[in-house]
């Protein structure tokens, strides 16, 4: 939905109570913030009739007036109770500023955590379909937003509302003609603040959209750097930069001018009214009475601080309008991402799932079917693989081999048919107890910022680092390890760059080996490193496989003619299986790829 459509969805009831429904929790908070708000609307025109009383009464002497202790004594206690109301409505105001913070705050760390929960359990393909800078800004930026409807949006408005309502009905029973002089450019001014929010959430939303842009072109190029730098494309990238950020600029400049325009505005309407006012004084002063001269003094001081007391809020309640009609649209986003059902069920077998130590790995796929959108990528795919055996899958790229492993831990679902362990369909399976007997071994090892230690266990305390050093023992990685500066507590930067492949693929093991699957999940994981690396991981590969059913994505020879058994993919149907002698025997489509790729001395070879 387009920000222009989203932007009239300020006042979007059901929206709002989906909102509201979230600080359910903390209604607390809200209650006293909107009594807070009822109290303090109260209290705006007290100030202004006690100064009126003050006039009227202490300083004209009236014979009406009530002096406990003589005139100038009643100056000094009523100066001293309109201090001491001072710094009670300051305190209230304190408090009120604080609880609304304060329930936005908490409102934004559960929203927060309800979402990138909801994100954790997205199926992988809605990451292929969204850029990680939306969901990024979603998940930061939308939800900050979120927060502003509570501590400067509903609320401070409300509270804005009812002062300019008190004040409108406290001057209008003092003097309702005077009242209606005085407040008779106000029609202006409230189109005036119409027009301004209308202008200034206008050029909000075209900030808004090129805060978006500069994160997701940032985020990019920073990933990418290496590619602009190796194609030295650094000169149109800035171009292009440029271009965005010009954008943002002049978004920015047009929310600056109508800031510009209107609180001058607002100052001279509020000029015009005192204007009237003292117009209005001037013709009542050729009144001879000293005591009514003295009435009108009182009420014209009155006056003039409720007049402060209406622009004030109405020199900002135009800005308030537009924070709550931002936050009204970020939450409708950030609700969007929240509604996507597009996610990977998680059984309600656990109890089943947990009783079972492990599986003993046989892998069935009957019929298996899965598919982006409207293309197909797998198409009626159906074997199967004994507990302990190896299967090579090869093919052209683009023909479903990662894919066809992806499906196994459910890291997608498959559309259609069954995929089987151990005879029991994976999907009546707790997914938490399914993937901790799954492990994955990629090429491409991705590491997150933290000691090696932490990328290991992922972060969990619960894993013994003497479990993790045991681990990396059994597989002979841990003299390896140690060798790095800090051994285990080596710090990683961010995505593994601080190291080379060969330690990431080192790391990658000891995960795999750490929580003893019985199924194992291998791209090809030795094909990028140097040769004295390949052998030392080539020896902790053989350690990994043995005794567990592996799923290998085959590029080299050596693994293909490891395997028990080997399957070729062709767009996303089985061509082929069998051994390798099999296979080659048949002299057909892998045959034909084997030639291929490793050419007629690979012919020769023997087997392991």
């Amino acid at each position: 939905m387009s920000d222009s459509t989203t932007a009239k969805k300020i006042f979007d009831v059901n929206l709002l109570k989906r909102i509201l429904h979230i600080a359910r929790p903390y209604r607390k908070k809200m209650y006293l913030s909107l009594f807070l708000s009822v109290f303090l609307a109260i209290l705006a025109p007290l100030r202004p009739w006690l100064i009126q009383f003050t006039i009227h009464s202490g300083v004209s002497n009236h014979e009406d007036a009530f002096f406990l202790h003589g005139p100038g004594m009643f100056i000094v206690e009523i100066t001293l109770f309109q201090i001491a109301l001072l710094f009670i409505e300051t305190a209230l105001r304190f408090v009120f500023t604080v609880t609304t913070s304060s329930l936005g705050q908490h409102v934004v760390k559960d929203l927060r955590m309800s979402t990138f929960q909801k994100i954790l359990s997205l199926n992988l393909r809605q990451f292929d379909r969204t850029p990680i800078g939306t969901l990024t800004t979603r998940t930061v930026n939308d939800i900050e937003s979120v927060n502003d409807i509570f501590s400067d949006g509903l609320i401070p408005i409300i509270a804005d509302l009812l002062a300019i309502v008190s004040v409108v009905v406290y001057m209008c029973m003092i003097d309702w003609k005077l009242a209606l002089i005085c407040l008779s450019p106000f029609p202006f001014m409230l189109l005036s603040t119409y027009v301004f929010k209308e202008s200034v959430n206008k050029s909000f939303t075209q900030v808004r959209n090129a805060v978006a842009k500069l994160n997701g072109f940032v985020q990019e190029h920073l990933s990418g750097m290496n590619i602009i730098q190796a194609f030295t494309a650094e000169e149109r990238e800035q171009k292009k930069f440029s271009e965005i950020n010009k954008e943002h600029r002049d978004a920015n400049i047009k929310a600056i001018f109508a800031y510009s325009v209107f609180f001058p505005l607002v100052e001279l309407f509020s000029a015009f009214s005192i204007g009237l006012l003292v117009w209005w004084a001037a013709s009542e002063a050729s009144l001879t009475d000293p005591a009514f001269n003295a009435t009108i003094a009182g009420r014209v001081t009155s006056f003039i601080l409720c007049l402060n007391l209406l622009f004030r809020p109405l020199r900002v309640i135009a800005d308030k309008f537009n924070v709550l009609q931002m936050g009204m649209i970020a939450s409708e986003r950030v609700f969007k991402v929240l509604d996507n059902s597009d996610t990977v069920s998680i059984s309600n077998h656990q109890q089943e799932a947990i009783k079972t130590p492990g599986f003993q790995g046989k892998i069935t796929y009957k019929n298996v079917g899965f598919s982006y959108g409207a293309k197909p990528i797998l198409n009626n795919i159906s074997f199967s693989l004994e507990a302990g055996k190896t299967l090579a899958i090869v093919g052209q790229t683009g023909s479903g081999k990662s894919t066809l492993v992806s499906l196994l831990n459910r890291l997608y679902q498959h559309d259609s048919g069954e995929i089987l362990i151990d005879d029991k369909d994976i999907t009546t399976m707790d997914l938490h107890a399914l993937r901790r007997q799954i492990a994955v071994v990629l090429q491409d090892v991705f590491l997150f910022s933290g000691s090696i230690m932490e990328n290991i266990t992922l972060r969990d305390k619960e894993i013994d680092p003497e479990k993790v050093m045991d681990a990396a023992k059994r597989i002979g990685l841990h003299d390896y390890i140690m060798k790095l500066p800090g051994g285990y507590d080596y710090a990683v930067l961010e995505r593994g760059a601080s190291l080379s492949s060969g330690q990431r693929q080192m790391i990658s093991f000891v995960r795999a080996i750490l929580y003893n699957p019985s199924i194992l999940i291998l791209d090809e994981a030795t094909s990028s490193v140097d040769t004295e690396t390949e052998q030392l991981l080539q020896l902790a590969l053989e350690k990994l496989v043995k005794g567990r059913t592996t799923l290998v994505i085959a590029h080299r020879l050596s693994t293909i003619r490891k395997a028990d058994e080997i399957l070729y993919l062709k767009d996303g149907q089985i061509l082929e299986m069998g051994t390798h002698e099999e296979l080659m025997g048949k002299q057909s489509a892998y045959y034909q790829l084997f030639i291929r790729q490793f050419g007629a001395e690979g012919l020769s070879l023997p087997k392991g």
